[in-house]
């Protein structure tokens, strides 16, 4: 593959690392600050002219939460398939399907490409499947990443969050904010921690008077979501002409 990384920060060298170890050619670096960029571009059209330009067959975007929504309005329009690992624009994800449907192009998203924290969130529904019969446990989850995160709480808390309130009936509301009273019954409480290096760690917590039952994915390092998000787009380029809006479960399935 040729692909066009934007954003080249520590996650766009990892990509770039990642996608060497497989073969692949990386055309385009773009990103308005890093030393070593290819392409400074500064706006979401420069950088859909410069992945144009490149020849590129697909883009990894990496970028900022600031900046990744305008991307995506510049780069589907182009119709070059598209892996986007910034989070903190799923609350537009109705616009982006249907520019992607009306564009004819391919958009694959994810809030993480780890192939173990995608093991993960089918481990957390599962569990909540089976707890949704036993009220005696309540359930609650917490986050840690390291003080550069930009976004709190993460985009892979909260897609834990979505699978717990969607297997527990007795869940019915998410609070992310502290508490300065008690819970309610039906509130589902996110936890987030920013702290120092900690690449990301993610643990589901049910509790009854009895015993604790804790759930818990640890990354060493941020390698497993470079790797995850190449592979993505390996597996978005691998049947001609695939167009749509995707995420990490139909890739799953294939794998």
């Amino acid at each position: 593959m040729k692909v066009a990384l934007v954003g080249y920060g520590k996650m766009g060298h990892m990509i770039a690392a990642a996608l060497a170890s497989r073969g692949h050619a990386v055309v385009a670096a773009i990103d308005p600050m890093a030393a070593d960029a290819t392409c400074r571009a500064s706006s979401a059209e420069e950088v859909a002219r410069a992945v144009v330009s490149s020849g590129a067959d697909g883009v990894i975007e990496f970028s900022h939460p600031s900046a990744v929504l305008a991307n995506i309005r510049a780069i589907v329009p182009t119709g070059v398939p598209l892996v986007v690992g910034t989070t903190g624009w799923q609350a537009s994800i109705d616009e982006v399907s249907a520019l992607v449907a009306s564009s004819g192009s391919a958009l694959l998203h994810s809030a993480n490409y780890s192939v173990g924290v995608n093991l993960f969130y089918r481990i957390v529904s599962e569990a909540a499947r089976l707890m949704n019969e036993f009220e005696v446990y309540d359930v609650a989850a917490l986050e840690a990443h390291h003080n550069q995160k930009a976004d709190s709480p993460s985009g892979t808390a909260l897609e834990i969050a979505r699978r717990l309130l969607a297997g527990i009936d007795r869940k019915k509301r998410l609070v992310t904010d502290a508490f300065d009273r008690r819970p309610e019954p039906d509130e589902l409480h996110l936890a987030s921690v920013r702290v120092g290096s900690v690449p990301g760690t993610h643990t589901v917590i049910f509790d009854s008077p009895a015993d604790t039952i804790e759930i818990t994915h640890t990354a060493r390092n941020r390698e497993g979501f470079a790797l995850g998000a190449v592979r993505g787009l390996e597996w978005l380029l691998a049947v001609p002409g695939r167009k749509g809006l995707f995420t990490m479960d139909e890739v799953f399935k294939d794998l």
